[in-house]
């Protein structure tokens, strides 16, 4: 509904929309396990499936801020091990689920998974979010009332407006090989309400999508036929990114890795020469059996 408030008198829809991606909490079981429930909006083009764990981290999200008085939260995150196991459309809703492992002021530790009509899409394991001062980021009242509407009735579904491809400008390519490109970083995006509305960072899952974009180009090449991402492990990222900045992507073959014959790719991010993003990424074959 547009113009309309989420969240508490006074919250404006994009806040509690424009990177948010849990409608419903529909079960809390203390610290040990939570479900809830997002619909991608029938109406966005484009839904990476990094976003899809970016929906099991916030769910997670929830429950550590809440059992921390939302004086905490947790902002940068450790992903030993993602496993995608099909693709999202428009319109699908997504059944959330996060096992906790242990949860205080510091640190999260979790693992979770999304599916869609009882398809398993994809699972989050040995994940690790730290936990920084909320104030730096967002308002603690707010969270908290934005939490009272996701465990009640839950929010309005379809407030996402979606997020832009990033452009992606080439810098050197050997086919097969290695590939870096520059990706500007808007100075004004939209999810920048929601992450964070104190200090806007560049959501990490962004920048993994545009890794991936990179990744699966260069995969491709090696294999000579299209393939898809299977698991993506070894996620790391050492530093926020602010609103303009400009980065440095890069991804580098390192042939066959598995004794399936998937394909390995190595990921990064500089900035200012210095890394500050990388992950591996496991491909196959597409059959088109994941789509």
């Amino acid at each position: 509904m547009p113009g309309a408030t989420q969240g508490g008198p006074g919250l404006p829809v994009a806040r509690f929309a424009a990177f948010s991606f849990v409608d419903r909490i529909t079960s809390i079981d203390g610290l040990s396990r939570v479900e809830g429930v997002y619909t991608i909006p029938s109406g966005v083009a484009f839904f990476p499936v990094s976003l899809v764990a970016e929906a099991i981290g916030q769910l997670a999200a929830w429950v550590a801020m809440s059992h921390v008085a939302f004086n905490r939260r947790p902002v940068a995150a450790l992903a030993g091990e993602t496993r995608i196991h099909s693709l999202v459309q428009p319109g699908d809703t997504l059944a959330l689920e996060v096992d906790i492992e242990s949860c205080d002021e510091d640190a999260i530790v979790y693992r979770g998974r999304a599916s869609v009509n009882g398809r398993l899409v994809l699972e989050l394991l040995d994940t690790i979010g730290s936990m920084l001062d909320t104030a730096e980021f967002d308002e603690p009242s707010r969270l908290s009332a934005d939490f009272t509407v996701l465990t009640g009735a839950g929010r309005q579904p379809g407030l996402f407006p979606g997020v832009p491809q990033p452009v992606l400008t080439t810098l050197s390519h050997e086919p097969g090989l290695s590939l870096t490109a520059r990706m500007d970083v808007p100075a004004d995006g939209s999810y920048f309400a929601d992450h964070f509305p104190l200090r806007p960072v560049f959501p990490a899952t962004l920048m993994l999508d545009a890794q991936l974009r990179l990744a699966q180009q260069l995969a491709s090449e090696a294999a000579g036929t299209p393939v898809r991402v299977t698991r993506i492990t070894n996620v790391k990222v050492r530093a926020f990114t602010a609103p303009g900045a400009t980065l440095e992507l890069f991804a580098e073959h390192a042939a066959a890795a598995e004794p399936d014959g998937q394909m390995l790719v190595k990921v990064g991010a500089r900035a200012d020469t210095r890394t500050i993003a990388g992950a591996k990424m496991y491909f196959a074959t597409d059959s088109g059996e994941t789509q």
